[in-house]
This record gives structure tokens, sequence and C-alpha cells, in this order.
């Protein structure tokens, strides 16, 4: 099984949830769900962070994060932080192919001697597990967005991509459309000028 198998399990479970993903999973979610709350980052391993930074902002609105085993491996120093704030409204998502397989496919530690979950377990996430299939997956998902309690789920995929369509939108542009989107759901003011109608 595939991210992509993965991903469409859930496609129709997550409302208005704000997502933040990186390289192909970025592109399969945004073929899965169109539009403008998916934040795209190009920088490996932050995209945990800069949703937990999202979700302290917006406690009120699910936030999920789409994870990698390089960029999961990348960013441990950040799993203690977000395990401390423990923001119930994040849900951390890893899928697991054992390879940074956008830079030709060198093994990543989880294909010998890392497990994931334990170390999210041991950086204080309360909720971690695998899923072994797509149900499993979609149905510990739906427990993470009813228990309101930050939760990561991982799965382990087989690498490759389905062919999907090119993202029009550099990643530039799509971090001003995300912004813009969060203000107008949210009907608040994050760039400038400010439009104190906007206001509550």
């Amino acid at each position: 099984m595939q991210r992509y198998d993965f991903l469409k399990a859930i496609a129709q479970d997550t409302g208005d949830a704000l997502a933040v993903a990186a390289g192909g999973a970025a592109r399969e979610w945004l073929a899965l769900r169109p539009g403008d709350g998916t934040l795209r980052t190009r920088t490996l391993g932050l995209a945990s962070s800069i949703a937990l930074g999202i979700a302290l902002g917006l406690p009120h609105r699910k936030v999920i994060v789409f994870d990698g085993d390089g960029a999961f491996l990348m960013n441990l120093c950040g799993l203690p932080t977000i395990a401390w704030h423990h923001s119930g409204n994040l849900i951390h998502i890893l899928f697991d192919n054992e390879c940074y397989e956008a830079s030709g496919g060198t093994e990543t530690a989880t294909a010998a001697v890392a497990d994931a979950v334990a170390l999210a377990k041991g950086a204080g996430y309360k909720y971690s597990c695998w899923a072994k299939d797509p149900e499993e997956f979609r149905s510990e998902f739906l427990k993470a967005w009813k228990r309101n309690d930050l939760s990561l789920i991982a799965a382990k995929v087989d690498p490759g991509r389905p062919k999907l369509p090119p993202i029009l939108q550099d990643e530039l542009e799509n971090k001003y459309r995300f912004i813009r989107y969060i203000e107008e759901t949210e009907k608040k003011t994050i760039l400038g000028p400010a439009d104190h109608s906007m206001r509550r």
C-alpha cells in the first residue's frame, strides 16, 4: 500500500481542518482535497513544528500534519515541544516508507532500528500508534478526531506515487493563499492592511 491509499481513506473525514504537508504528501492531499486550506512546506522536518504553531494559534480548529519518516527523524528535537504543548486539536500523521524517496531512495533509520511510534511515546505523546492498513488508519484517525487530544498515527507504506496533475502554485503563493483562507474562514486579519471590519 502506498501513502495515497491511506490519504484516500480519510479524505472525506477532515471537514474544515487545516493541513500542513511537504513533498509528495502535499501533492497527493491537494489532489484529494483541493483548496487553500493546505500549507506546503519545503524545509525538511519543520512541518510538525509549523503545524504546532497553527494549532496553538487556532485552538478551536483541527490541524493535521502529514509527515514522512525522513522529516520526522530530522525534527526529533521538536517532538518533546509538541508533546509539552499538548495541543488537543493537532493530529500528527506519519507515513514511513523507510527511505528518503524524494532524494533518491537512501534508507532512513526506520528501515533498521528506529521505531517512530516508540520515539513519539518517549517524547511524551500520550496517544501514538501504528495502523497496518487504510481501514485501521481511518479508524484510528476518527478516534483521534473525536478524542481531541494530541495524537500520532503512523503507517508503513511502500515507496511510490500516483500520477497526478502538477501543482500550479509555487510555495510562496501557496503561503499567502493559505493565510488569506484562514483570514476568510476565521473573520480575522493576519496580513495588512488591517481591516477592522473583519475583527471580532
